[in-house]
């Protein structure tokens, strides 16, 4: 989850370029560029193709495993989200969305500014601080060369014009994470979105840029800050953000189904799965915004696990069990009722690997819950949940047998690095919501301050943060480890 916001350009110089209760950058989950110069303008994803800047995919190689120590290297690459690209005049270099508004010239309806407006190539090292090596992404959180980028989203690449998409069903996910760089207030997030292939072209003829270029994004949190949603602008009844110079949000939002495998600082770590009834570009009520929050057709809370929040205040940080000052190896388990490809997801297990050691997940330590508990099961949600008072959102809207039947249908990988403008990340590593009292169930996520992860602060302290992804691996439970 990450908010996502536009770049700022040079004029005419295209070249530079809850039970969570969290606001999910989804898109609420990545916070996207900002570029300064003697003019700023802003700019945005959108669907038609720009010509200025070759897009050029950082290569990134994956494995598939079949048993331990038997797996095969795939040659994959990244995309940047289209969110963090300039978006420019077709015929031009002029700039179709300026701060945090739309130009309504080139941009009166959704449907006329995706014929008016191109989205450009990127540069991702020398803009947006996006580098592979190998097997390994890092993602910096500001990048200053000639402009100032914060933040970026990502999305893992099957072909130069398709997403790779995954099933993990009777499956487990792998990967090593560094994020001995990341301090309170950011998140280094990996997870699974159920976006299209192919970005939304074959379904929206509007859409001519593609997974080629990172369109398509979706989310449970529904983010209304994607500036392009089925092909079309999301200029309609557009706000700016009050707090945010380059973002705002447009009526429509874009939902579906989401696993958060990895939201995590050096100081806290969650994994949570949301399930949705349906995948959408959503309107109104659907959403769930505001007071609506558990009438819409996603889960935004999630069913989460965070050992910090579950009981274990020793188990993950620095110094821990699990040492956030070195890189570790985060394994996810997918177990299915039958043990099979086809049988209903019943359990999401957490394995970690670090200096050799096999470290099995934190067990719960939370009066009122089983003891035993070190996974995610609909028996464990529904406990959680009634523990904490929170509403059971993950129940209504069909638990883990929903969650699977999202990645029956495949879903996408992202990964990102973002600060949190709507709740200062407080959900993720500190007391959480603010208007109870630390000592009850479920507040507690971290040991970060209830003061700290402002943007502001962060965005200055923190300027030379940044997190890598790397050794990524799947395949049947057991084979992606030793």
């Amino acid at each position: 989850m990450q908010s996502s916001v536009g770049c700022i350009e040079v004029l005419h110089q295209p070249g530079l370029a809850t039970s969570i209760l969290k606001p999910h950058p989804p898109s609420e989950m990545f916070r996207a560029a900002t570029l300064i110069a003697f003019t700023l303008l802003a700019v945005v994803g959108a669907q038609q193709v720009g010509t200025n800047t070759a897009e050029t995919h950082p290569s990134l190689s994956v494995q598939e495993c079949t048993a331990p120590g038997s797996c095969t290297t795939q040659q994959r690459s990244i995309v940047l989200d289209a969110n963090w690209r300039w978006l420019h005049t077709t015929t031009g270099y002029d700039n179709c969305y300026t701060g945090n508004t739309w130009d309504t010239s080139l941009c009166p309806d959704g449907a006329t500014c995706a014929q008016n407006c191109a989205l450009d190539g990127a540069d991702y090292s020398g803009t947006y601080g996006i580098t592979t090596s190998g097997n390994a992404l890092t993602l910096k959180f500001i990048t200053e060369s000639q402009q100032k980028n914060i933040g970026s989203r990502v999305y893992l690449l099957e072909s130069e014009s398709s997403y790779q998409i995954f099933n993990l069903k009777n499956k487990e996910f792998t990967f090593d994470i560094d994020m001995s760089n990341l301090p309170c207030g950011l998140n280094g997030a990996l997870y699974f979105s159920q976006m299209p292939k192919d970005g939304g072209m074959a379904q929206f003829s509007t859409n001519k840029a593609g997974a080629k270029y990172g369109t398509g994004y979706c989310d449970s949190q529904c983010p209304h800050d994607i500036k392009f949603i089925n092909g079309e602008a999301n200029s309609d009844g557009w706000e700016p953000s009050p707090n945010d110079s380059n973002a705002g949000k447009g009526t429509y939002g874009s939902c579906c189904a989401e696993m958060d495998i990895w939201e995590a600082n050096s100081m806290a770590a969650a994994y949570t799965p949301h399930p949705c009834t349906a995948s959408q570009r959503c309107e109104g009520t659907e959403c769930g915004d505001g007071d609506n929050r558990y009438g819409g057709i996603c889960d935004k809370d999630g069913c989460d696990f965070n050992s910090f929040r579950m009981g274990d205040q020793t188990f993950l940080g620095p110094g821990m069990t699990v040492d956030t000052k070195s890189k570790f190896t985060v394994v996810t388990q997918f177990v299915t009722s039958d043990n099979t490809t086809s049988g209903t997801l019943s359990e999401i297990r957490r394995l970690y690997v670090q200096n050799g050691q096999v470290i099995q997940n934190s067990k719960v330590n939370i009066p009122g819950i089983d003891a035993s508990v070190d996974s995610i099961t609909d028996d464990f949600c529904s406990t959680q949940k009634t523990v904490f008072g929170d509403t059971n959102s993950f129940q209504a809207k069909g638990g883990l047998a929903a969650m699977g039947d999202a990645f029956e249908a495949g879903m996408v990988l992202v990964m990102s690095v973002w600060d949190d403008h709507e709740a200062n990340m407080l959900w993720l590593d500190s007391n959480y919501p603010l208007d109870k009292d630390a000592s009850e169930p479920g507040v507690a996520r971290g040991t970060c301050s209830t003061d700290s992860g402002k943007p502001t602060d962060v965005e200055s302290s923190a300027a030379s943060a940044s997190v890598v992804f790397s050794n990524i691996k799947t395949g049947p439970i057991g084979s992606t480890f030793a």
